[in-house]
């Protein structure tokens, strides 16, 4: 494979069953037991990327290590990133570290707007967030969940125009809307597999998403 691939190409690429494509990102995380393992295996990712010169981010816990791959010079998944997500998952083997790709998942924050210019420099100031160039904000340290705007046509009073998208793994999607409705939730739109968008018992909603219907 060469140049930028789907979600799919991604998850049909030999020795990348240890990743879920999340929105435009492949993650997963490792689970080393110990912040020594999980050091050793980051000092591997990281000898593995200055080689192919392309660079995950890593995020190193005291009993786990969660990668995400994605090609920043694109703006979504490339060759480059299965190929590293299989050098990846094989370095973890040869050290004893299992991974658990159903473990992983994204958070953002959509917010309805009328006026989406008028709206988006509050929520700069306020977060102290950067803008992406496609209009979306995005923590500069890389940590809080990423805000984007979705343009309403009407007014809508008497419901809530901020909500949670949650991007899970595919084959976990199904269990985590059962686990929120099991809750005390209900479902108020279902686009399975693209998404499914429920609301508490007050009627506030929160989207659980996969990259699954959106090719």
């Amino acid at each position: 494979m060469t140049g930028t691939i789907t979600p799919q190409q991604f998850h049909d690429a030999d020795g990348v069953e240890d990743w879920r494509v999340l929105l435009r990102s492949a993650c997963t995380r490792f689970d080393t037991g110990s912040f020594a393992a999980g050091l050793e295996l980051v000092n591997a990712i990281g000898g593995l990327a200055e080689e192919a010169n392309h660079h995950p981010d890593v995020d190193l816990r005291y009993g786990s290590v969660t990668v995400r791959l994605t090609s920043h010079d694109v703006g979504q998944l490339s060759s480059r990133d299965a190929d590293l997500a299989r050098r990846i998952s094989e370095a973890a083997r040869e050290r004893g570290v299992a991974a658990d790709p159903g473990a992983v998942s994204l958070t953002e924050v959509a917010v309805d707007a009328l006026d989406i210019a008028a709206v988006r420099p509050f929520w700069l100031a306020v977060l102290g967030y950067g803008e992406s160039d496609a209009g979306d904000l995005e923590d500069p340290a890389g940590h809080g969940p990423t805000v984007w705007f979705q343009e309403m046509d009407a007014p809508r009073p008497g419901r809530n125009r901020i909500h949670i998208d949650v991007a899970v793994p595919h084959d976990r999607a199904d269990a985590r809307v059962a686990a929120a409705v099991e809750a005390g939730g209900r479902v108020v739109r279902d686009r399975s597999p693209a998404w499914v968008t429920l609301a508490d018992p007050e009627g506030n909603e929160a989207c659980i998403s996969t990259w699954q219907g959106r090719d």
